[in-house]
């Protein structure tokens, strides 16, 4: 897995929604009642920005068809048979890192 360090974003109690890019991924960072998520920022149900949505009962929702994800997971609420993907966040002293990890590492831990 590999650490990318988000610049100018610093860890603070109030909510926020703040697109980043990270490597070549669109990616959500929420701040959501004093914890930090990482999920894909593009909506699997029609390529909307989720950045441009809110967060209500731990689920960042779609702006455009209020389709929603649970921040923690990602899977989609009931019915919707869908998910985005999460991503682990660290923060180090006053810096926030969101880590990565690339398709071959994924495979191999697939077949371990």
């Amino acid at each position: 897995m590999k650490w990318y360090k988000i610049p100018d974003v610093k860890k603070t109690d109030q909510p926020f929604i703040k697109k980043v890019k990270v490597g070549n991924k669109s990616i959500c960072l929420v701040g959501y009642e004093g914890e930090l998520f990482a999920l894909s920022a593009i909506c699997p149900h029609a390529g909307e920005d989720l950045s441009r949505g809110w967060c209500a009962e731990g689920k960042l929702v779609c702006p455009v068809h209020r389709f929603s994800f649970n921040l923690h997971t990602g899977r989609g609420s009931p019915g919707q048979n869908d998910y985005v993907e999460t991503y682990p966040v660290e923060v180090r002293g006053d810096d926030i890192y969101i880590g990565i990890t690339g398709l071959w590492e994924k495979i191999k831990q697939a077949f371990k």
